[in-house]
């Protein structure tokens, strides 16, 4: 959680938010609230819910496991934040933990999570990553979620990928072309991209072969050094958003009053 506009906490909520409304804190938000942030009533809270915008909030009532807070005032207007997806082969929990979270910070809309032939990791756990997701954002000042999706094989993910959203697969296949150059000759299709990224030792080339037969992947080059899982994920989106994404432009103003 951080500081937006002199406000000490900033939490995601799945309420609607408008003036003069009350939105109920859960038991983990009224801790973090009375008890890490010593916060008491009137103290004021940055809200947002991926749909509304972001707003003002005060303390109205805080006890241990519960309290509320009311709505005052719009900090930012709700704003379109990138469409991109990433895909991924699941990795173990601490660096799994750090792909999401960053994955998050980076502006990714979609977490698709996809089991290939070396995937060693088949199983997620939904609760854990719903809540790095969630502390990620309120860290960030991100204005929406991104959702992640239950895990699936790669080759089904692919059976019914939307065709109209290129798909960047980060393996190096034939003269594949460093992805920048792919990005800096993209011709409009930069709110339809995805990325893919493979799990530790690679794809299997009965794998590759799959995808080199269909039209909407590109293979891409993440440079001359083997890269982990996670540092490949985390890069690609990097360089998408370098070259396509919002970093180009400027952050709409906040409501300071």
């Amino acid at each position: 959680m951080t500081v937006t506009t002199g406000v000490r906490a900033r939490l995601y909520v799945d309420q609607a938010l408008d003036a003069g409304r009350s939105v109920d804190l859960s038991a983990n938000q009224s801790h973090y609230l009375k008890h890490v942030l010593r916060l008491g009533p009137g103290a004021e809270v940055a809200l947002f819910n991926g749909k509304d915008g972001e707003w003002r909030a005060r303390i109205e009532t805080i006890r241990r496991n519960a309290g509320s807070l009311g709505v005052e005032t719009q900090i930012r207007p709700q704003i379109t934040e990138p469409d991109l997806w990433l895909l991924f082969a699941p990795i173990k929990r601490a660096r799994l933990d750090m792909l999401v979270q960053k994955a998050v910070e980076l502006g990714v809309s979609r977490l698709v999570p996809v089991l290939t032939e070396r995937t060693e990791v088949k199983r997620l756990n939904a609760d854990r990553h719903r809540s790095n997701l969630i502390e990620a954002a309120e860290q960030c000042e991100r204005m929406t979620l991104p959702e992640i999706v239950e895990p699936r094989p790669i080759l089904d993910v692919l059976s019914d990928f939307p065709t109209g959203r290129r798909l960047l697969v980060c393996a190096e296949r034939g003269h594949a072309a460093p992805i920048n150059q792919i990005l800096e000759d993209d011709t409009g299709e930069a709110d339809r991209c995805a990325i893919l990224c493979g799990p530790e030792g690679g794809f299997a080339e009965t794998e590759l072969d799959a995808f080199q037969k269909l039209s909407f992947i590109r293979f891409v080059s993440l440079g001359p050094r083997i890269l982990r899982a996670e540092t490949a994920a985390i890069s690609a989106v990097t360089c998408w958003q370098a070259a396509l994404g919002d970093w180009r432009r400027r952050p709409p103003d906040r409501d300071s009053t």
